[in-house]
């Protein structure tokens, strides 16, 4: 009796061990289904962002545009594959990726701890930065051509803190308590200069083409990722043969050339 229990006890646990490695196995098999589900349908999903120039906005044609949309459409292409593109915010970018309402998420998406914990990186695809701005017609390359010109930054901003640690004595920094009120201060000639984020400036530029604005210098250059699923490593490192070849291309720079005014330059694998 006692052998019939043991032998019972035995057989429960092992039974119990094989459905932990099947739905192991299982669950590395689904991980791995993404990029074979897109070559074999040659369909794919992108999500990307209108609302946040010039990465991502809605043209004059209603149609999505920025340098989000044109990376979606290059990987897209590379990969042979018809593109959906998925419209999502900066709240629901992560949670599309898990529920595979996305396939990637190419949309301005930093890369930290937090979100490694839930989703992959591919390597980075585009700047994102804070940087100095200001018209065509006026010479500034270094923070030292800062000197006997009024700069707008926005109070307690990455870009004030940035500025603040490089700005020369002869600099007129001035303040503003949010974005709207440093655009506004730049575009009525307030301010000579503007330090704010690319997708500020973007905008800011995007909507007054008559102040011939530029990209000056950049303060601090924070890389754009792309979002895979969790575990899709063949996915992840398709999409990085894609990004490499890319860069090495030149492809890569002209995208940044085109919609932020620099190249991409050298960014982090």
């Amino acid at each position: 009796m006692q052998f019939t229990r043991s032998h019972s006890l035995l057989t429960r646990i092992l039974l119990a061990a094989a459905g932990i490695f099947a739905l192991a196995a299982s669950a590395q098999s689904n991980a791995q289904t993404a990029l074979d589900d897109i070559m074999k349908s040659k369909e794919i999903k992108i999500a990307i962002p209108t609302d946040f120039p010039p990465y991502g906005f809605v043209g004059p044609d209603l149609k999505p545009q920025g340098l989000d949309i044109d990376m979606a459409n290059y990987i897209a292409s590379k990969l042979g594959a018809k593109i959906e593109l998925v419209i999502v915010t900066s709240a629901n970018r992560i949670p599309y990726l898990q529920t595979k309402k996305a396939d990637l998420v190419i949309s301005t998406l930093g890369k930290n701890a937090e979100r490694e914990k839930v989703i992959d990186f591919t390597a980075a695809y585009s700047p994102f930065f804070q940087a100095v701005f200001g018209p065509k017609n006026v010479s500034v390359k270094t923070a030292a051509d800062l000197t006997g010109k009024s700069i707008g930054v926005t109070r307690g901003a990455i870009e004030d803190m940035e500025l603040t640690k490089i700005a020369p004595t002869g600099a007129d920094v001035k303040r503003f308590e949010d974005n709207n009120a440093t655009v506004s201060a730049f575009v009525s000639g307030q301010t000579t200069l503007m330090a704010t984020g690319a997708s500020v400036a973007g905008n800011m530029m995007a909507r007054n083409p008559n102040l011939s604005a530029e990209y000056k210098f950049v303060l601090k250059d924070s890389p754009n990722y792309i979002g895979v699923g969790k575990g899709e490593d063949k996915l992840r490192l398709k999409v990085n043969e894609i990004i490499a070849a890319a860069k090495a291309a030149g492809d890569l720079d002209k995208m940044a050339q085109k919609w932020l005014g620099r190249p991409a330059g050298d960014l982090p694998n």
